[in-house]
């Protein structure tokens, strides 16, 4: 197949969705690649890398578009103003997309539905199942990996506060509190950061285990007072709450916030729609100064007052959306996500081609647009979702 890697065009958007030395597995695997010119610049990939590793380097986003069967990519795609053209209004009928879609995000309904109408095969990142076999292909593992270290980091940079304990001449300084709520991949990342920084951290989850596990970091529990059988999902994962259990938690978080200097936000439910447990009501609870880092934006956020893409400050209070935090960490996260999505395209290549079965899970968790139509069941969820209530 002709692969397709493409520059990403978000704002302060520095990864790749390849590196040199996976082109040249794609290439030792019987594909040829295209490469944007400067797609890995911001990752320090400079363009004789990718040619020397065999790839073509192509000056036109469209001309790869374009050319190429399979495109890779690391975000959802966007407007590209240097095209004046939405990427969508690049790709062709028939066309394979693999990137991080988020399709249940109201922001993405439209252009999800745009890659159906075009025949592009899409299939999202965040759709990848946490089960064994699929591990090193679960490029949502390992951006929330970082996303849990940068986001505390983040978080400690609006701070007008230390946060360690600090002991000096005219007496001491506590250290600050943090809140993690949603102790999975990145949340538990931001514990051990947090931890690190010197802050006393405390921690809520809905699910027994991953309390256990935030636990096991330094974490001081609070109890969301939701029973296990309410809490866990298929797999592990969290499940959706119903109302009265939402409100319950929501009760315990607008006490617990009063009190602390950061809110890490993580808590997701698989393929659907991020649960709002900080309500703008709640927000004015907080004490002034005091920092909310939402990394659940893409999926629609934990906070009812975060701006996707934007830090905000709503009575007093940071509110941080950035949607493209491990973007921040080009090097380590290109490094982990390219090697993701190289497994997951090999994975479903069969000699030489895309096979998808769609008996195979990993196939129908990804699978978001085919034959024109949206099959994500998140995604439809979502959608149906906005209907009713419009």
């Amino acid at each position: 197949m002709i692969i397709g890697i493409v520059k990403e065009v978000m704002h302060g958007e520095n990864r790749v969705s390849a590196t040199p030395q996976t082109v040249a597995k794609m290439i030792a695997d019987g594909h040829n690649v295209l490469v944007e010119a400067g797609a890995g610049a911001g990752s320090f990939f400079a363009d004789e890398l990718y040619a020397q590793a065999g790839a073509g380097i192509l000056a036109d986003a469209a001309e790869v578009y374009g050319k190429a069967e399979v495109i890779l990519k690391v975000k959802e795609p966007q407007f590209n103003k240097a095209k004046n053209c939405h990427e969508v209004d690049m790709m062709h009928a028939g066309q394979y997309l693999i990137t991080f879609i988020h399709p249940a995000s109201p922001a993405n309904h439209e252009m999800v539905r745009s890659l159906a109408k075009k025949g592009v095969v899409s299939l999202t990142l965040d759709g990848v199942p946490r089960i064994s076999r699929a591990q090193n292909m679960d490029a949502l593992t390992s951006m929330s990996t970082c996303a849990g270290y940068k986001g505390i980091l983040i978080a400690a940079n609006h701070l007008a506060e230390f946060m360690p304990q600090m002991f000096c001449a005219v007496g001491s300084v506590k250290p600050a509190r943090a809140l993690v709520v949603g102790a999975g991949v990145g949340g538990l990342q931001a514990i051990a950061t947090a931890k690190r920084l010197g802050a006393v951290v405390h921690a809520m989850d809905i699910r027994p285990a991953a309390v256990e596990q935030a636990q096991s970091l330094g974490a001081k529990i609070i109890d969301t007072t939701v029973p296990a059988e309410e809490a866990v999902g298929a797999g592990g994962y969290a499940n959706a709450l119903s109302g009265e259990w939402l409100e319950a938690e929501r009760a315990v978080l607008a006490e617990a916030i009063k009190d602390m200097d950061i809110v890490f936000l993580s808590a997701l439910v698989p393929s659907k729609l991020a649960p709002v447990l900080i309500t703008d009501e709640m927000l004015k609870g907080m004490k002034p100064g005091s920092c909310i880092v939402d990394i659940s934006v893409d999926q629609g956020g934990n906070c009812e007052s975060t701006v996707p893409g934007e830090e905000t400050v709503k009575y007093g209070v940071t509110v941080s959306g950035i949607k493209n935090i491990p973007g921040m960490l080009p090097a380590s996260a290109t490094w982990m996500f390219s090697m993701n999505i190289y497994n997951l395209l090999k994975y479903l290549t069969r000699d030489g081609s895309i096979v998808l079965d769609r008996n195979d899970e990993i196939v129908t968790g990804v699978l978001t647009t085919i034959d024109g139509d949206v099959v994500h069941a998140g995604a439809l969820e979502a959608m149906n979702a906005v209907k009713v209530s419009a």
